[in-house]
């Protein structure tokens, strides 16, 4: 059992980069999820932005400054 955790352990180092974001830096938003931004279906953009970044939250987690349509939304984003 030891043996295969240190086996997915190590292919999960291999191929696992963590993020570099620093307070100040742009970042992009995916609009995947986001179903009432004022657009139609088809031509809706895959990301919106730049926003610059307030804060961080651990390793995987962003909070934006957030402007225009997506001002009603949480600020904070998880980075993929």
């Amino acid at each position: 059992m030891d043996d295969a955790f240190d086996y997915s352990k190590q292919k999960w180092d291999k191929s696992h980069k963590v993020p570099d974001f620093k307070v100040g830096d742009l970042m992009l938003v995916s609009t995947v999820n986001f179903n009432n931004i004022k657009a139609p279906k088809k031509p809706k953009d895959y990301y919106v932005g730049p926003f610059v970044i307030v804060a961080l939250h651990g390793t995987n987690a962003v909070q934006g400054e957030l402007s225009g349509e997506l001002d009603n939304k949480h600020p904070l984003f998880q980075s993929a």
